[in-house]
């Protein structure tokens, strides 16, 4: 119905005429600041696209080609703007297909508010036509979940997804709502949530850890750090340089972490972890104290946890309690927003160098430098790698890109050898590990972030699970640059294979598409590289580029990428070749 007056008053804006719950919906985003959304529509959601038809001066409502691809397009989005993402879904199956964005964003910490239309009330429970239990379903894999039966939940309950999504660590809520609630009429009134009983999103530092972890941190001949993505969430990125810089830290990134620190600073070491770099990996057997900071020690950065640090003092910088001690014993946990922890430590923290330290990280460097960088980026074979198609991205963009990649070995190469100037430029699927992310995440941080580059880089694997959201591409005029790396093989998988299963390449040789003629047919640019002297000049172009673009690279069928950490094997028993 229409609104006849409307008054704000702080974070409470109230209706004086009664609305249908669709439209109350519609309000609670644009009350959250929501100017563009991801979904697909259908039946038990339709009064809400009804309602987005009248506001469509006031909120974008992106149209992926597939449910799955509105959630990927949702964590771009936060990844990129650091705003919660929106995806919004029809009943049964629009809702089921939600579920494996939203697990991503669960293990990746992204904000992000799903939401799904369900039968009516009435109706649930007899297996209506396209009701699934979605609450049920995404419990697991969501930070909070609710069912809407009545109009007058929605202004509470859509205030509290918002809050819990974006607060404390952050992570996907859904909420989901009957299409008799959608219907029905109530007076409307939204407040922005700020607490939520039995939630406590921010633990207050504790001085006196603070105070323990600095004599731990000024006292340490052999300090370590390791950063991830808790100081791009808690927007730390300065406090962290500011920490690092003035007790001259060497610092390791996670994948999740990258970009949080340039990646030219001096005290940047590398990457951590399975295909991380050799002198980070190695020497983290070797510090005398280690220092994360805003990362939960997975198995991909630890390796056998039995044979991992174990010389070494943990200080562990946390938001999360339920991270500390969860897989590595800590010696001082600072529980709290990294962003407060680190301006609390910081005058507590001696100004100190560790040089001849650093120095052991450069001659590790050096050593995979010869076995390994320089014959990726230079290669004396005809064939192209995956590092030296990254290298002139690298020059083309002068590391001020956002950096899509989708899961793979071109994952790996991209995050080994791309260079950031800047925070929140490396999105990508890190604890769940999801193919087909990367295209429609690059539409989601595109719009995000639409003054900045972005490029998608991925696998001709990955590609084809999403490669219908070119269709959104072509429909929103996004300008994302894409960039598949075909090596005519499901690469990671290849590897493993190679070098474990002697070489049984079982299902994992790609037939692949003219994936060129099929960009073209969703009119965009797209054009196929075969030869190096064609590599540097046609990604310049791509680049200069003011729509979107799609170059494939064909690329060695059967190269792999190292470092190599071995699955149950040790950190130092990281592996050049």
């Amino acid at each position: 119905m229409a609104t006849k007056t409307q008054e704000k008053m702080q974070d409470t804006v109230k209706v004086k005429e009664t609305i249908t719950g669709a439209e109350a919906v519609i309000k609670c985003l644009l009350a959250e600041g929501v100017d563009v959304l991801y979904g697909y529509p259908g039946g038990a959601i339709m009064p809400v696209y009804d309602e987005f038809y009248k506001y469509q001066d006031k909120i974008h409502h992106v149209l992926t080609r597939h449910e799955q691809g509105a959630t990927h397009a949702a964590q771009g989005y936060a990844r990129v703007s650091g705003k919660v993402g929106v995806a919004i879904a029809t009943s049964g199956p629009g809702a089921t297909n939600l579920i494996t964005g939203i697990a991503d964003a669960q293990i990746d910490s992204t904000p992000m508010v799903c939401i799904t239309g369900q039968v009516a009330e009435h109706l649930l429970g007899t297996d209506a036509f396209q009701e699934t239990d979605i609450v049920g379903i995404s419990t697991p894999v969501t930070k909070w979940n609710y069912q809407i039966t009545k109009a007058s939940e929605i202004p509470e309950i859509m205030a509290k997804a918002f809050y819990i999504a974006k607060s404390g660590r952050p992570g996907p809520v859904l909420i989901d709502i009957t299409k008799n609630a959608q219907f029905e009429e109530f007076d409307f009134e939204y407040k922005k949530c700020t607490s939520v009983r039995s939630y406590a999103p921010k633990t207050p530092v504790v001085n006196e850890k603070l105070k323990d972890a600095a004599e731990l941190i000024n006292t340490a001949k052999k300090p370590m750090v390791v950063f991830g993505q808790g100081v791009i969430l808690g927007e730390a990125e300065a406090e962290f340089k500011a920490f690092i810089e003035k007790a001259g830290l060497p610092s390791a990134w996670t994948i999740l972490g990258l970009s949080a620190l340039p990646t030219s600073h001096e005290l940047n070491v590398g990457m951590v972890g399975m295909h991380g770099n050799y002198g980070p990996n190695v020497l983290t057997n070797d510090c005398d104290v280690l220092i994360a900071v805003g990362m939960r020690f997975d198995d991909r950065v630890t390796g056998d946890l039995s044979r991992y640090a174990k010389q070494a003092k943990v200080v562990h910088f946390e938001i999360d309690p339920a991270e500390v001690d969860k897989n590595v014993k800590t010696e001082v946990a600072v529980i709290g927003d990294a962003k407060d922890s680190l301006a609390q430590i910081l005058p507590l923290i001696n100004k100190n160098s560790h040089t001849e330290w650093l120095e052991e990280f450069r001659n590790h460097d050096a050593i995979e430098y010869d076995k390994v960088i320089k014959g990726v980026l230079y290669p004396e074979k005809d064939g192209l790698t995956m590092g030296e198609v990254m290298k002139e991205i690298n020059n083309a963009s002068g590391g001020d890109a956002v950096i899509v990649s989708d899961v793979g070995q071109h994952q790996m190469f991209a995050c080994r050898y791309a260079e950031f100037n800047q925070s929140k430029s490396n999105i990508t699927s890190g604890g769940l590990g999801t193919m087909g992310f990367a295209l429609p995440a690059a539409i989601g941080a595109k719009m995000g972030a639409p003054e900045r580059e972005v490029v998608a880089v991925i696998g001709d694997g990955g590609y084809q699970m999403t490669i219908q959201e070119l269709g959104t591409i072509l429909q929103t005029k996004t300008a994302v640059k894409i960039v598949v790396l075909n090596n005519e093989f499901l690469g990671m998988v290849r590897q493993w294979q190679q070098l474990f299963f002697d070489k049984r390449y079982a299902s994992t040789e790609m037939v692949n598409p003219d994936f060129v003629t099929i960009a073209k047919g969703y009119q965009i640019e797209a054009k196929r590289v075969t030869k190096r002297e064609d590599l540097a000049s046609t990604v310049q172009e791509m680049m200069r580029s003011k729509d979107a673009y799609f170059l494939e690279v064909c690329v060695e069928k059967e190269d792999n990428v190292f470092p190599m950490i071995p699955t149950g094997s040790s950190v130092s028993e990281i592996r050049l070749e």
